[in-house]
């Protein structure tokens, strides 16, 4: 397939209804971007060519031009000179020149044409190209962001699935256990409040015990004195 024909069919093709019919859309796109890329390249070699070309036909008639003038003037000098078989060959060679011209200019045009084209071709197709590697970075970024989506998903199949749950669960109620038992060796408030007035009791009853000892001791002289008498 030629250049010019692949790009028709670049240009007319509909980007994203292929897209959208694609099973692998990633790699379409990929496979449109290179081809864009190559038919460029290869459109821009084309012009340059045709510009070289047309450089060429350029010096070409510049030369043929010189020939027919100098062919020209030859002929006017042999009719001044009344050598009419000089001037009809002259006129001959003239001629020849002046219809190489003429076919030159007609090339000519139709380089030009061909170069004002094929550069209006290369700018759709560099549009095309633009758009089309847009088109490729917005697909990678969803595919980057799909991919995280399913890595998300993955872990969050793990963390809901039974036996981690299960893990946890086993995990909450040896904490409740723990809890209870700290509860169950705890002493009850009432219990803490019912030691309190026995300590206050027994410490009283010792104060107590300590004053009737003092006092007997201070009357041990006494009831001995008493004795003696």
């Amino acid at each position: 397939m030629g250049v010019f024909s692949r790009f028709k069919d670049i240009v007319s093709s509909n980007m994203n209804a292929l897209l959208d019919r694609a099973e692998d859309p990633e790699k379409l796109i990929r496979l449109m971007v290179r081809e864009m890329e190559e038919t460029l390249v290869e459109l821009k070699s084309s012009c340059a060519k045709s510009m070289a070309d047309r450089k060429n036909l350029d010096r070409e008639y510049a030369a043929v031009d010189a020939d027919l003038h100098r062919w020209n003037d030859r002929a006017e000098m042999a009719v001044e000179r009344g050598r009419d078989d000089l001037a009809r060959e002259a006129l001959q060679e003239r001629n020849a020149f002046q219809h190489r011209e003429e076919t030159l200019k007609e090339e000519m045009d139709y380089l030009d044409t061909a170069i004002m084209q094929t550069r209006e071709d290369i700018t759709r197709l560099e549009e095309k190209l633009a758009g089309a590697r847009e088109k490729q970075r917005l697909l990678v970024q969803r595919h980057v962001r799909a991919s995280e989506r399913t890595r998300t998903g993955r872990t969050l199949t793990k963390v809901d699935s039974s036996d981690v749950m299960l893990r946890f669960d086993k995990f909450e109620n040896h904490i409740e256990q723990l809890e209870a038992e700290a509860e169950l060796s705890a002493p009850s408030p009432q219990l803490r409040g019912a030691e309190g007035e026995f300590a206050q009791m027994e410490k009283e009853d010792s104060i107590e015990a300590e004053l009737a000892r003092m006092k007997a001791k201070r009357q041990q002289p006494a009831d001995e004195e008493n004795s003696g008498r």
